[in-house]
C-alpha cells in the first residue's frame, strides 16, 4: 500500500516538473489585441519626452517642483521666544546646512567595537600611531562613545600631545563623568594641568 502512494506521489511530482518545464506561449500584441490601448501606449510613451524637453528647457530638476516649505509659522517668535538665541548659541560646524544637501554620518557600532579591539592590539604592542588611527576611526562609526574617547587620551599621552590628551579626556568625563575609566581620567587631567 505505501508503495503504491509512493509511486503515485512520484508520478504527480514528474507532471509537476514537466509542466512548469513547457515554455509559455508569447504575449499576443497589445496593439493588435486592443486597438484603443495602442492609442494610450503611444501618448504615454510621448509623455516622458514633453516632460524631458521642458526640463530641457528649463534646465530645472523636477525635485524643485517637490521642495517642502520649512519656513518657520508667522506667530514661532511668539510661541517659542527664546528659539533663536538657542541656534545662534550652536558652533558653525553644528547648524544645519542651509544649502540642501546633507551628508549623513555612518552609524556602524559594530564596526566601532571591532576598531576598538584592533587599536587595543595595537596599543599592548606600543604601536599608539596604529592604536590612535583605530580608536578615532570607532569615533566616526560611534561618535561620542566614551571609551573609544578615553583610549585616544591615552594615546596622545603616550605619543606626548597633551592638548589633544586633555581634550579627550574632558570629552569622556562629560559623557561617563563616573564611569569606570573616571579616575583614572582625572588623575591625568591633574597630571598634565601639574606638567603646564
Amino acid at each position: 500500500m505505501r508503495i503504491r502512494f509512493l509511486i503515485a506521489g512520484w508520478a504527480l511530482l514528474t507532471v509537476i516538473s514537466l509542466a512548469q518545464d513547457t515554455p509559455d506561449k508569447p504575449a499576443p500584441d497589445n496593439a493588435s489585441a486592443n486597438p484603443s490601448s495602442a492609442g494610450r501606449s503611444a501618448a504615454n510613451s510621448s509623455s516622458p519626452d514633453k516632460s524631458a524637453a521642458q526640463n530641457a528647457d528649463g534646465e530645472e530638476s523636477s525635485s524643485h517642483e517637490t521642495r517642502i516649505d520649512i519656513t518657520p509659522p508667522k506667530d514661532d517668535n511668539k510661541s517659542h521666544p527664546a528659539s533663536k538665541a538657542a541656534v545662534e548659541d550652536l558652533e558653525p560646524s553644528e547648524k544645519p546646512d542651509t544649502t540642501g544637501v546633507q551628508e549623513f554620518h555612518p552609524w556602524n557600532p559594530m564596526k566601532a567595537v571591532k576598531d576598538e579591539e584592533v587599536g587595543d592590539y595595537y596599543f599592548k604592542r606600543k604601536n599608539y600611531k596604529a592604536a590612535l588611527e583605530r580608536y578615532k576611526e570607532a569615533l566616526y562609526y560611534k561618535d561620542g562613545d566614551a571609551v573609544a574617547s578615553f583610549r585616544i587620551a591615552k594615546c596622545q599621552e603616550k605619543l606626548g600631545d597633551k592638548a589633544e590628551a586633555k581634550k579627550y579626556y574632558e570629552q569622556y568625563l562629560r559623557i561617563l563623568p563616573d564611569g569606570p575609566y573616571a579616575r583614572e581620567a582625572r588623575g591625568s587631567l591633574d597630571k598634565i594641568a601639574k606638567a603646564q
